[in-house]
């Protein structure tokens, strides 16, 4: 009987669970592919804080996999909340592709004004470059935001280096080095999450990398004593045990940043609660403007 793998529709996750599943095949376990729809897919015309932030790629298929509809699904780590329901575990976490944003661009660099994501923390960021940018909110798939480039909403757009990698799209632009531009925690990581079955977990075991499953335990770490990922401008970056961990003011002109060698998750949790005590005031006040409840 085959192992029922389930996915998000959009073009890159599919593509991803094709990654999974060849990977499951080559290793003799036989699967089939199954595409859920998610509220993340269907809800693109608001900002992704304003319909729950990452987790609402997720929530669809962790109730398909406790229904028994799957047993398994492919998902970007980046997107998996830190609080998870019980009966879910992440079987494997696959060698990580690049951590880094890609500034997909055709006009000159010096040119380029208008800016398109979704996400606080590259907006942040991008500010905190030049602050005369004007970064404006742009939701949907890949092939959405490309074909938004292409028609000149934008003069560039931000999007994962990993994912264009994946599409194999040959996309103008400029890698943006994950020292200056943190990434999010887990960027550029593929998660295969199942139901907490000892035998279920054997198999997806097969794909895990111990090197990317360290790093980004230790990403996830911090993120989990920070808090307000999805609303706070935060970038969290480990590579080997190297840690750089930043958050910023919503317009990028103060940050309070970490960078140091961690040995061990507690350790991570530490840095992670000594950050959320510096940076007490820029979270409280992303919060407060984009009107949500801080209720750590």
């Amino acid at each position: 009987m085959s192992l029922l793998i389930g996915t998000r529709g959009s073009r890159l996750a599919i593509v991803q669970a094709d990654i999974v599943c060849a990977m499951l095949k080559k290793k003799g376990i036989d699967v089939e592919k199954v595409v859920i729809t998610t509220e993340g897919d269907t809800e693109t015309g608001v900002p992704l804080h304003a319909i729950g932030g990452q987790g609402v790629f997720v929530r669809a298929l962790d109730d398909a996999i406790l229904s028994r509809e799957i047993d398994a699904a492919v998902h970007s780590m980046k997107d998996i909340p830190a609080v998870r329901p019980p009966g879910l575990l992440t079987s494997a976490i696959l060698r990580r592709d690049s951590p880094a944003d890609y500034l997909a661009h055709t006009m000159p660099v010096g040119e380029i004004h208008t800016i398109g994501t979704s996400s606080t923390r590259r907006r942040a960021q991008l500010l905190r470059h030049d602050p005369d940018l004007c970064v404006t909110d742009l939701r949907g798939n890949v092939d959405t935001r490309l074909r938004k480039l292409d028609n000149g909403e934008f003069h560039a757009i931000v999007l994962a280096e990993a994912g264009i990698e994946r599409l194999g799209i040959n996309v103008p632009g400029e890698r943006l080095p994950p020292e200056t531009f943190v990434p999010s925690p887990n960027q550029g990581a593929i998660a295969v999450v199942g139901r907490n079955d000892p035998s279920l977990t054997e198999l997806l075991s097969v794909l895990d990398d111990n090197m990317t499953r360290g790093d980004v335990a230790i990403e996830r770490a911090v993120m989990e004593q920070l808090g307000g990922g999805c609303y706070t401008p935060q970038g969290i970056f480990c590579r080997e045990g190297h840690l750089i961990a930043e958050v910023l003011s919503l317009d990028g002109t103060r940050c309070v940043r970490i960078e140091e060698d961690v040995t061990g998750i507690e350790a991570a949790r530490e840095r992670g609660r000594e950050l959320r005590v510096r940076a007490r005031d820029l979270i409280q006040e992303a919060y407060a403007r984009l009107g949500v409840k801080d209720d750590r």
